[in-house]
């Protein structure tokens, strides 16, 4: 990539922008489970690992490419504390979810990630001093409403490995929101790049979950597999979430990144797997519904506002 076209692509991006990216990320994380229901012999700890190794060689490839060798390594060099902690912020992330599965239920999990936007918007007031609008609590209150309609009657925590599946779980969202909040504070400073916080992320994972996943069970199919993953799930839809980060505020993407649910409910349906329940359908459309709603409020407010000045 030319130096041009590499300050283009760390240039800013409009808020339609950051938004259509979020959905290209979510739609891309989403599936996660359509490919792992695919897989032969790899499970828990080793499809952790694999995610992540191979996460951190497609960053290895892609991060040189968009921001170019030296600056990278000047990057991680100089990166200072927050992208220590986003790259903290993201390992958890990429861990706990899968560790959280091996404990409960899918359905425990993805209610416990459903409190990302709360935890978010709390963070961003007393982190960053941010009065959020009315809106955007209204979305919050309704897409979790929306989530939790579509698992509750799927959730429980009948007994202690469930219950420590969910406080497992619960580290992603925290993980999240302080992510999503550093990066917004992140803005201030220019020429602070944090991208390479994902590579120092799959990096930690991966080195974590390596004694645990010995030996390996998996199979050159779900190796494959997992490759497809590490690059299509995991790398290239968390540097789009960062470039968007960017330019949204820290609960906007993590409101937005609930569609990665939603979305996940979608791949197997369209994959022949059957229709979703009607409870799942409807909590899919609630969450989708206060989304739309509140992106067609924040839009309208930024096409009004320099009018009226």
């Amino acid at each position: 990539m030319t130096p041009t076209a590499r300050r283009a692509a760390a240039a800013p991006m409009s808020h339609r922008g950051a938004v259509a990216t979020m959905l290209g990320a979510t739609l891309l994380w989403s599936i996660a489970g359509i490919v792992t229901l695919r897989l032969e012999a790899a499970r828990s700890f080793e499809v952790t690992f694999w995610r992540s190794f191979f996460n951190a060689l497609a960053l290895l490839v892609l991060l040189p490419w968009l921001r170019g060798p030296q600056r990278l390594w000047r990057a991680l060099w100089h990166g200072g504390q927050t992208l220590w902690i986003s790259g903290l912020c993201w390992s958890v992330m990429f861990t706990a979810f899968m560790l959280a599965l091996t404990l409960t239920g899918v359905a425990n999990v993805l209610v416990t990630m459903a409190l990302a936007p709360l935890l978010t918007a709390l963070m961003a007031r007393f982190a960053l001093g941010q009065r959020q609008p009315r809106r955007t609590w209204a979305t919050v209150g309704v897409a979790g409403a929306g989530i939790l309609w579509m698992y509750a009657r799927e959730a429980s925590a009948a007994d202690a490995r469930q219950l420590l599946g969910s406080v497992v779980a619960l580290a992603v969202p925290i993980a999240a929101a302080i992510n999503w909040t550093v990066i917004q504070a992140s803005r201030e400073a220019a020429d602070r790049d944090l991208l390479p916080a994902v590579l120092v992320g799959a990096l930690i994972s991966a080195a974590l979950t390596l004694p645990l996943a010995l030996p390996f069970a998996g199979s050159s199919h779900d190796v494959a597999l997992l490759a497809l993953l590490g690059v299509a799930q995991l790398a290239i839809p968390c540097l789009m979430s960062v470039a968007a980060a960017r330019a949204l505020s820290a609960p906007e993407v993590s409101l937005l990144a609930l569609l990665e649910i939603v979305f996940g409910v979608a791949w197997p349906w369209l994959a022949g797997h059957g229709a979703p329940a009607a409870h799942v359908l409807g909590g899919g459309l609630l969450v989708i519904g206060a989304l739309a709603v509140n992106e067609a409020l924040a839009l309208r407010g930024r096409v009004v506002r320099p009018s009226t000045a």
